[in-house]
């Protein structure tokens, strides 16, 4: 799709009809072109092999996830070219803000995880903006390079920030290798009440301190006073898992230049309500970038959502009749079609 028109109908839902039409136009047209041939050999030998069965179920086990995600209302979001991604551009700097839908969770993770995989991308560079990605909930997303970003972009002058309950909801869904690398990699911690595993591994992160112990024994004759050290944790799991609300513990990290004596904390974190409440009253309406109103007042968001999807639609009927055309007219390249 980049390569043809010179990107006119690059979009994720033009990708998603293109393949779900016939594999046999499909490869013919991509094997058309000299940039994708090495690509679409193996599949082209297979074809032609008389392997088509295994063929069919290698296309069927990309074509039912991205089955999923053919949804008018997600094809209107992820056409067109409102703006582009690359959030901290010095020229064009944006805030951008994406939510899940608890009831098509894994439908939409896979496309905030396509944005999320292009924006890593695009603001990992230098000589643009400090930047923040902030993830909350971040469990509920797959975030392809999220643990090199976390690794390279402080260099970048880009904070990563991540939400999530616990750490064995991290495990469960990012497997034991990647959530390990995510949770050492971090530099800064802020966590509240923890249970279990999480609350241990936390503890022995904050790490242990030299502690005096002091006891004292009575009896009919004397009293005797004993005192000893040992090492103990600084923060116990124990403590960890009976915190209330309000109360937090965590560790935070320096710079060369900027040293912190105190990097390991326990303490109560207040809210300023007033301030809070000063700040809400000064926010600024979101600008309306698109209207779903008519000249009459009348809401034509449905009738344009559906509008879009037909139109997507046909632009790859289009785009595969075309190509078809174009191939068969070219001696060159008419051997690849199959009658």
């Amino acid at each position: 799709m980049k390569i043809y028109e010179n990107g006119k109908y690059c979009t994720f839902p033009h990708a998603i009809e293109f393949l779900n039409k016939k594999y046999a136009d499909t490869f013919t047209i991509l094997t058309s072109y000299p940039e994708l041939e090495n690509y679409l050999s193996p599949f082209m030998d297979a074809w032609e092999g008389g392997a088509q069965d295994q063929l069919q179920g290698q296309i069927a086990s990309a074509k039912i996830p991205l089955s999923r995600m053919i949804s008018p209302a997600l094809y209107w979001v992820m056409t067109g070219d409102d703006f582009s991604l690359d959030i901290n551009n010095p020229k064009e700097p944006k805030i951008l803000c994406v939510g899940n839908n608890p009831d098509r969770q894994n439908i939409y993770s896979a496309a905030l995880g396509l944005y999320n995989s292009r924006i890593v991308k695009l603001i990992n560079k230098k000589g643009q903006l400090k930047s923040s990605v902030i993830i909350d909930e971040l469990p509920t997303i797959y975030f392809r390079g999220l643990d090199n970003l976390i690794a390279t972009a402080r260099s970048n002058k880009v904070a990563v920030c991540l939400g999530f309950q616990d750490y064995s909801q991290l495990t469960r869904d990012y497997g034991d290798k990647e959530s390990k690398v995510i949770q050492n990699t971090v530099g800064n911690i802020f966590s509240g009440q923890v249970v279990g595993e999480t609350a241990k591994t936390l503890s022995e992160r904050f790490g242990k301190v030299l502690q005096k112990r002091q006891s004292m024994t009575i009896n009919r004759q004397d009293k005797s006073t004993s005192i000893s050290t040992q090492m103990d944790s600084l923060i116990p799991a124990s403590k960890i898992s009976n915190l209330t609300q309000g109360m937090f513990v965590g560790a935070v990290s320096d710079n060369f230049d900027e040293r912190i004596e105190q990097k390991i904390f326990h303490c109560e974190i207040v809210v300023d309500n007033a301030r809070v409440a000063a700040e809400t009253k000064a926010y600024q309406k979101i600008p309306e970038i698109v209207s779903f109103t008519d000249e009459n007042g009348n809401d034509t968001m449905q009738q344009d959502i559906e509008r879009n999807y037909k139109q997507i639609k046909v632009d790859v009927e289009n785009i595969v009749l075309s190509e078809m055309e174009r191939i068969r007219n070219d001696d060159s390249l008419k051997h690849l079609v199959k009658e």
